[in-house]
């Protein structure tokens, strides 16, 4: 999992991407501008200020925590995640007056991770921070996908949803970082809520998005009326994929979870694994998709004796039923429990988020064996199973030692699962 980790960083990925396609940045020596935001900007950001493009020295880097030495025309800003508060709001502002203040013959190229919706939210007019943050906490609790939590937030933005580019008077090139899975793996309109491209979706789409989660008491009443207003044809939509003033912007994918399972795949074959990777993503109810890949990867590690490493990524869901503390990575390692019990042989399933947090806690993820079940057992701790259902996997594999803690990794492309079999 840390060559997972390392393999992902983002300023590896941008300098690769760079070194393969020079022209993407047009002529060394141009005008250039730089807004990094999200989980992997800093390193994003510093990766564009080597080599042939050192000349972009102005720029604004947005991230939950801010660790370089940033001086000169490059303002950091630290932010909120998941959750946008009043630094989100400036960290919103500050990103549209730099896009605003590109010159038509000049490059705005935007650096953007996961966790950029949160860390740069600008309100529609009429809706306030607290509004946004109400309908974000309320869709989160209820297991909302990326691509439904995208939709809603686009629309109460003005932003996301293309606007951002849509207000650069110059040529605007995105460099993304991706973790997106579902419905449209690596989908520019959803990664960061999509700021610099066409926004595909619609007011309607969003209201749906809320009904699907049987969240409409649940977000506020001005998050509801605004978007019944937009569905009505009363609000602006976002810049669909006709629209002229995004015809100066172009998109490029920089990495993904493939590059994440790529570097644990090279990391397990060093120690003598035989490796097996599972291509599909890892989706649905994290209990029941820890549970799932369990089964799938015993019997992949089947196909030929030694010892067999199966690698996943995806991106999984929590519904919370409980008052306990966890994450969906922990949850999947906890769901995969029982069916580890019952192999009869060495073998384990870990699951962490590539951001180094998973749910509310200072945890990446957790890690589940053959022997979990006896060792909560043997210790009083009950079934695995009633944790679950109090969502309270923090605690158990803290009691158990089995919480896999990495801290703010600095980059994001959504969740990792590795299986060893004896």
């Amino acid at each position: 999992m840390r060559a997972a980790l390392a393999a992902v960083d983002g300023g590896l990925l941008v300098g690769r991407f760079l070194e393969a396609r020079p022209d993407v940045l047009g002529t060394p020596g141009g005008p250039l501008t730089v807004l990094a935001v999200g989980k992997a900007a800093e390193s994003m950001a510093g990766a564009l200020g080597r080599g042939p493009w050192a000349h972009a020295r102005s720029g604004l880097v947005v991230a939950p925590r801010v660790t370089g030495g940033w001086r000169g025309r490059i303002v950091a800003l630290e932010s909120a995640h998941p959750v946008p508060d009043a630094r989100s709001v400036e960290a919103g502002r500050a990103a549209l007056a730099l896009a605003a203040g590109v010159a038509a013959d000049e490059t705005l190229v935007v650096a953007l991770s996961g966790g950029a919706s949160a860390l740069a939210a600008l309100p529609a007019p009429g809706l306030s921070l607290a509004d946004k943050g109400q309908a974000t906490a309320a869709l989160l609790a209820r297991g909302a996908a990326i691509d439904q939590l995208n939709c809603v937030r686009k629309h109460l933005s003005a932003l996301k949803g293309g606007w951002l580019a849509a207000r650069c008077p110059g040529r605007v090139v995105t460099l993304a970082l991706s973790d997106v899975v579902v419905p449209v793996e690596n989908d520019p309109s959803v990664i960061g809520s999509g700021p610099t491209v066409a926004d595909p979706t619609t007011y309607g789409d969003a209201l749906r998005a809320i009904d699907a989660l049987d969240a409409r008491g649940a977000v506020p009443p001005a998050v509801v009326a605004h978007l019944e207003r937009g569905a009505a044809g009363g609000l602006a939509e976002t810049p669909k994929p006709a629209a002229p003033e995004l015809r100066r912007a172009h998109w490029w994918l920089v990495g993904d979870r493939r590059d994440a399972m790529g570097g644990a795949r090279q990391a397990a074959e060093g120690l003598g694994y035989r490796v097996e990777v599972m291509e599909s993503p890892t989706l649905g109810e994290a209990r029941v998709a820890g549970e799932r890949f369990a089964r799938r990867a015993e019997r992949l590690a089947r196909r030929a004796p030694g010892p067999a490493c199966v690698i996943a990524s995806g991106e999984t869901t929590v519904r919370v039923h409980g008052r306990g503390r966890g994450g969906r990575n922990q949850e999947v390692a906890v769901g995969a429990a029982a069916t580890l019990a019952a192999i009869g042989s060495p073998a384990l399933v870990a699951s962490i988020g590539t951001d180094g947090i998973d749910g509310p806690t200072d945890a990446a993820g957790g890690v589940a064996d053959s022997a979990t079940v006896a060792r909560c057992a043997g210790r009083g701790l009950g079934s695995p199973a009633a944790w679950l259902a109090e969502n309270d996997t923090y605690r158990l594999l803290e009691a158990l030692g089995d919480l896999l803690t990495t801290g703010p990794t600095g980059t994001n492309v959504g969740d990792l699962q590795v299986a060893l079999f004896a």
